[in-house]
């Protein structure tokens, strides 16, 4: 069954994706809301209907829609690049930095992980899409390289103006160092879901930790 310009219909372990190739959504094209929010929609009925994120393809979307295939492929370059924005859009958005002092943003990042946290055992959607997105290489793939890395590198930098300022020791491996930040974290809302993600909980890892890493007088 045809599905997507010159190519077949597959699940997400194969290659659908637009002209164009497997890059970010096309620019140059304003969004139609509308449209967004019905394909949106079309996906979370599929998925909550009990259907496998691997048999969710674009020519499905797109029926379930009511729009045609070609307009889903001017907004979205495949199917991975859809999916990953619709998990962002249910994921709480990335905070603004106050960049009054590091410890400010190390607990911003923190609370962001709190609350992402918090959404994951509150919206069945998110529960579903992560559990089996890990199974789909390509979708975690995606998600890893436009979602948790940019995450991982900003925590990096502000460690790295940590130690430009004189917050952080300046002999540390910091890539360690934010390991053990968000680690807390990752455990509470991944390994112990029904554990603690009280509203101190990130200024209170935030200070445990910059205890040990601050410039030793």
């Amino acid at each position: 069954m045809a599905d997507g310009p010159g190519g077949t219909e597959s699940g997400l372990g194969g290659t659908e994706s637009g002209p164009g190739g497997e890059g970010g959504p096309r620019r140059g094209r304003p969004r139609s809301e509308g449209v967004e929010r019905a394909v949106f929609d079309a996906v979370i009925g599929l998925l909550e209907g009990g259907m496998p994120l691997g048999d969710v393809s674009i020519e499905r979307i797109a029926r379930t829609a009511g729009v045609g295939k070609a307009t889903i492929y001017r907004r979205w370059s495949g199917k991975e690049d859809l999916l990953v924005e619709l998990i962002r859009s249910v994921e709480p958005p990335d905070p603004e930095l106050p960049g009054t002092s590091v410890r400010d943003d190390l607990v911003m990042l923190l609370e962001f992980m709190r609350r992402r946290g918090l959404a994951k055992r509150t919206s069945a959607l998110l529960r579903n899409m992560f559990a089996q997105m890990q199974a789909h290489p390509r979708l975690w793939d995606q998600y890893h390289r436009t979602a948790i890395e940019p995450r991982r590198r900003r925590g990096i930098e502000v460690l790295e103006r940590g130690v430009a300022t004189g917050e952080v020791r300046a002999d540390l491996d910091l890539e360690l160092v934010n390991d053990l930040f968000v680690g807390p974290l990752l455990l509470r809302t991944v390994l112990q879901p029904d554990a603690d993600l009280s509203p101190d909980f990130p200024a209170r890892v935030a200070d445990t930790i910059l205890d040990g890493v601050r410039p030793r007088d």
